[in-house]
């Protein structure tokens, strides 16, 4: 079993950035592909990024171009850097994990563990 803590949202204007972590612990971190996902008053919860075991990246074409996954397998922590916020982006964001993915998913039941969330608020 993995733990998995978000932290680092908060309220910005659009065109701010805001970095995500989400740390982890528990097993051997580099085991798990960990994914973001956000979710918005009214909405389903929604993929946003994955980093494979091995650094791949994924991402929502509503986010490419403009969101960097990152993972640091020493700290056993994956970042999300956000930049040119839009207020379309505000949500609760979690990260997730799975372990011993062959590829990566972007539904929710895809994966194991995740953590409580972080509010994402970001004003016109």
């Amino acid at each position: 079993q993995v733990q998995l803590v978000e932290s680092g949202g908060g309220l910005v204007q659009a065109g701010g950035s805001l970095r995500l972590s989400c740390a982890a612990s528990g097993r051997t971190f580099s085991n798990y592909l960990i994914g973001w996902f956000r979710q918005a008053p009214g909405k389903e919860r929604e993929f946003v990024a994955a980093v494979s075991r091995g650094g791949s990246t994924y991402y929502a074409d509503s986010v490419k171009g403009r969101f960097t996954i990152s993972r640091d397998n020493a700290k056993a922590t994956v970042y999300l850097q956000m930049n040119s916020l839009k207020p379309e982006d505000t949500a609760v964001y979690y990260c997730a994990s799975k372990l011993f993915a062959l590829g990566y998913g972007t539904t929710p039941n895809y994966y194991d563990y995740w953590g409580q969330g972080t509010q994402v608020t970001v004003s016109s």
